[in-house]
C-alpha cells in the first residue's frame, strides 16, 4: 500500500486517469463475465438432449416450459422461437430463429472489445506520462537552478518510471481478460449456430414424421394438457 500511495504521490495527474481506466476496465469485466457465464450460459448439449427427447416424444408443451426454465439463455430464447413455430416450414422456422439471433448476438458481443481498446489506451497513457517525465527531467538539467536539479530530476524520472509501470499493469490484465470473455463470447456463439441447426432439424423430421400435430392441438388447448 505504501509503494502505491509512493506511486500515485510522486507519479503525476497521469496516475489518476490510468486509475479511472483501469475502473472501467474493472466495471466492464464484471458485467461481462455475469452476463456471458451466468445469464446466457447454459449447458449446450444437455439442453438440446433433453429438447430431442421431448420433440420426439411430442411434448411441445414441455419442450417449450423448458426454454422457459432458463429465460435469458441465448440458446434457450432461440429454441422457443423455434418451437413456438413448430409444424411450419423450414423457412418460416429458420426466420423465427435468426429475428431472435439477430437480437441475442449484439448482446453477448457487447462491449467485450472495449477491454482491447482499454489495454491500448492504459499503455498509450503510461507512455505519456514518460515523456512527461522525461520532458522534466531535461528542463531540471537545461533551466533549473544547481540546488533543485536534483530533486527535479528525481521528479521527472519517477513520473516516467511510474506511470509506464502502472499503464502495463493496467494493460495486460485487459488484454487478458477481453481474450477470456471473447473466447466465452465466440463459445456461445458457436454453440448457438451449431444447435439451432439442429433443433430446426429435429422440428422438421417430427412435423414429417407427424408428431408434432398432436402437441400443436395440445398447446393451442392448455386446459387439455394433462402433464407432470
Amino acid at each position: 500500500m505504501e509503494l502505491l500511495y509512493t506511486a500515485f504521490r510522486d507519479g503525476g495527474p497521469v496516475m489518476y486517469v490510468i486509475a479511472l481506466v483501469s475502473g472501467i476496465a474493472i466495471a466492464i469485466l464484471i458485467e461481462r463475465v455475469y452476463q456471458l457465464y451466468f445469464r446466457f450460459s447454459i449447458n449446450a448439449s444437455e439442453f438440446t438432449a433433453q429438447l430431442s427427447r421431448l420433440i420426439r416424444g411430442g411434448q411441445l408443451k414441455k419442450a417449450i416450459s423448458l426454454c422457459d426454465a432458463a429465460p435469458n439463455a441465448a440458446l434457450a430464447r432461440v429454441a422457443k422461437a423455434a418451437l413456438l413455430k413448430a409444424g411450419q416450414d423450414e423457412r418460416t422456422i429458420q426466420s423465427a430463429v435468426d429475428e431472435v439471433a439477430l437480437e441475442v448476438l449484439p448482446k453477448i458481443q457487447k462491449r467485450i472489445d472495449h477491454l482491447q481498446v482499454i489495454a491500448n489506451i492504459a499503455t498509450l497513457l503510461g507512455l505519456l506520462g514518460t515523456i512527461i517525465g522525461i520532458i522534466i527531467a531535461f528542463k531540471a538539467v537545461a533551466e533549473v537552478e544547481p540546488a533543485m536539479k536534483q530533486q527535479v530530476l528525481t521528479r521527472g524520472i519517477a513520473i516516467a518510471l511510474y506511470t509506464t509501470a502502472f499503464g502495463l499493469t493496467v494493460a495486460i490484465p485487459s488484454l487478458f481478460a477481453h481474450a477470456v470473455v471473447k473466447a466465452k463470447a465466440t463459445k456461445l456463439v458457436d454453440e448457438l449456430d451449431e444447435h439451432s441447426v439442429k433443433i430446426i432439424n429435429l422440428l422438421n423430421e417430427a412435423r414429417d414424421r407427424g408428431l408434432l400435430a398432436a402437441a400443436q392441438a395440445q398447446t393451442a388447448n392448455p386446459g387439455d394438457y394433462k402433464g407432470s
